[in-house]
């Protein structure tokens, strides 16, 4: 299995595995969401490795082990992927969305057709007449948002995640423990999910099925923060889409369930990039 290594590029950190026979692989970015870090591609990056691409996976500015960038708005964090991918010169790039990584790796690959080889996306949403689910309404909200970052603790954090999710191990707690740690890390959330308007996807409608290239829908089945609905929205909406729902996973599917991930999407990978 390929190692994977922690390095920095663009300000970001990032993880990255390399097959070891391959000298020019096509490359694969990764893009987690809320609350997590590129450690949620823990299995997915040595998978994506020895299925011959080139992985890689960046800590979002203020995740993991990035340094915040405030303000930590929706289109900042868009632009510090382009910047990711341009310093190193990956040229077209697959695209992995999970979460926020959806809606910030989505409105990139729109702005950036000609970067795109392929897209997964996971449990996200990209639609103008979206809504917000109640915690995210709770962050979107002055005072409120204050309020719960100032009470968020690690055992907080580590019971909200594992009521959604089965694969949470102290490790990864601990990796997405680090955004919360300091005032700056906390106000950035804040300014992502209040720069988290729908209505700025309006001039999106339609563009995604433009796109052309290769589409996996891969969805956790029980998720109540992105509901089921989304994924066949998303497969209706996007010319010669495929759909993959992994049964009894939730919102954080790459948890739930890393072996049937990895297997759809090195699969789909597999055609999309021959």
């Amino acid at each position: 299995m390929a190692d994977v290594e922690l390095e920095r590029a663009a300000g970001l950190a990032y993880r990255q595995a390399r097959p070891d026979t391959v000298s020019d692989p096509p490359a694969v970015l990764l893009v987690h969401g809320f609350p997590q870090s590129s450690y949620m591609w823990q299995d997915l990056l040595p998978a994506l490795a020895g299925a011959g691409y080139r992985a890689l996976a960046p800590d979002l500015a203020g995740y993991g082990d990035s340094p915040h960038d405030r303000p930590g708005t929706w289109e900042r964090h868009i632009e510090a992927l382009e910047d990711f991918r341009e310093s190193l010169d990956l040229g077209r790039v697959a695209l992995v969305l999970h979460d926020w990584g959806g809606l910030i790796g989505l409105r990139w690959a729109c702005d950036h057709p000609d970067a795109l080889a392929a897209i997964v996306a996971s449990n996200t949403g990209f639609f103008p007449e979206g809504k917000w689910h109640g915690f995210a309404e709770a962050m979107r909200t002055e005072g409120q948002g204050e309020e719960l970052m100032a009470n968020m603790s690690r055992d907080g954090l580590a019971a909200m995640l594992r009521n959604s999710g089965d694969g949470f191990t102290d490790a990864a707690i601990d990796e997405y423990w680090k955004a919360f740690q300091t005032e700056d890390g906390q106000m950035a959330m804040l300014e992502l999910y209040r720069s988290g308007d729908f209505e700025k996807l309006e001039p999106y409608r339609g563009k995604l099925g433009a796109l052309g290239v290769p589409f996996l829908v891969l969805w956790g089945e029980n998720d109540p923060f992105a509901p089921v609905a989304g994924a066949h929205r998303f497969d209706k909406e996007v010319p010669g889409s495929k759909l993959a729902i992994v049964e009894g996973a939730g919102h954080f599917v790459f948890e739930d369930d890393p072996e049937r991930c990895a297997t759809e999407i090195v699969r789909f990978l597999g055609t999309a990039l021959s």
